[in-house]
């Protein structure tokens, strides 16, 4: 490869142990990635179409997935139907955890996207008061890890309640017709049920709110180390221009997800922090402290080493690589 070439693909923060790879590599034909309402970022990169931008010199296609749940996305990699998706971090855990090829590279958000949610008029005043009560709550998801996580502070288990499993909007619904008692909730679906419904969050706790992951195929980040650095680099021009614009990332989520201006403005400028993408210390320790739960409801396998899980899940060197250049 040329010199300039070689640099470039520096630059991007590829290693340059992949380089050979890279220089074997064929042309990308296609990208596949997700959007989702409960990542801004996400919205905000397809608004303006940077990515097309990005790849069109290679004619490279992008391709557009919509998530409606962490579980969804990690569905869609763990099938190879996308190669790039976004999910609250503890659930990336548990889907790495039980064999789905991914690694993190990037964080699209630190949210508080999550609590437990009771209709206006609920007689439910505390945690406890869930024992024996009907709670829906999507599996595989961070609010359905919440629900789990809250209930043992104060000695309940999933057992200890009826759990009801319904996608994220089907939870609201039962919430509002009130065919459950409480739901675990996801913004910017809960946001509309405090501001439209009246809904009262019985239980928050931004802790256990795990951090917004964006998650590479393991093949696709060995093969296509240079094209993942892009993608980085747009989710990074995506992220600068919603922290100078929330008012204006709100308004895209508001036209996106259907929502009132006034439910998008509580999502993007009060429970979403837009400050660090680069996972770290932090990120890993939130992991840990969060894992157990994954144990103690019987959601991995036993003997599942959830430390390595963390430390193969978890890839603090490629957004910093990124960063320096």
């Amino acid at each position: 490869m040329k010199r300039r070439s070689l640099l470039q693909l520096a630059a991007s923060g590829a290693a340059l142990a992949t380089l050979p790879a890279i220089a074997r590599a064929a042309p990308l034909e296609e990208l596949r990635l997700d959007y989702a309402h409960y990542s801004p970022t996400s919205l905000v990169l397809r608004h303006f179409g940077w990515l097309e931008e990005a790849f069109k010199g290679d004619g490279t296609r992008i391709k557009w997935v919509f998530s409606a749940g962490s579980n969804r996305a990690l569905e869609y990699l763990n099938a190879n139907s996308i190669d790039i998706g976004s999910s609250a971090g503890l659930a990336a855990l548990l889907a790495k955890a039980n064999g789905n090829p991914i690694r993190t590279p990037y964080l699209f958000s630190r949210p508080e996207w999550t609590a437990l949610v009771v209709p206006k008029h609920s007689t439910i005043r505390s945690l406890a008061d869930l024992k024996g009560k009907k709670v829906a709550a999507t599996k595989g998801t961070d609010p359905y890890l919440f629900l789990l996580r809250a209930l043992h502070t104060v000695g309940l288990k999933r057992s200890d309640i009826e759990h009801v499993s319904l996608q994220h909007a089907e939870g609201r619904a039962a919430l509002e017709q009130g065919r459950v008692d409480a739901w675990a909730g996801l913004d910017p679906l809960m946001a509309a049920a405090e501001l439209e419904g009246g809904a009262r969050l019985l239980y928050r706790n931004v802790g256990f709110n795990t951090y917004g992951f964006l998650n590479v195929r393991e093949d696709f980040l060995a093969s296509r180390a240079n094209e993942t650095a892009r993608v980085l680099k747009a989710y990074e021009r995506a992220r600068a221009w919603t922290r100078a614009n929330p008012s204006e990332a709100a308004r895209i989520l508001s036209a996106e997800a259907k929502v009132p201006l006034p439910v998008a403005l509580l999502q993007v400028k009060l429970r979403s922090d837009f400050s660090n993408a680069q996972p770290g210390p932090e990120h890993l320790r939130a992991l840990q402290l969060a894992a157990p739960i994954l144990r103690d409801e019987a959601l991995v396998r036993p003997g599942t080493d959830l430390g390595k899980a963390i430390a193969g899940l978890v890839d603090t060197s490629f957004a910093r690589q990124l960063t320096k250049a």
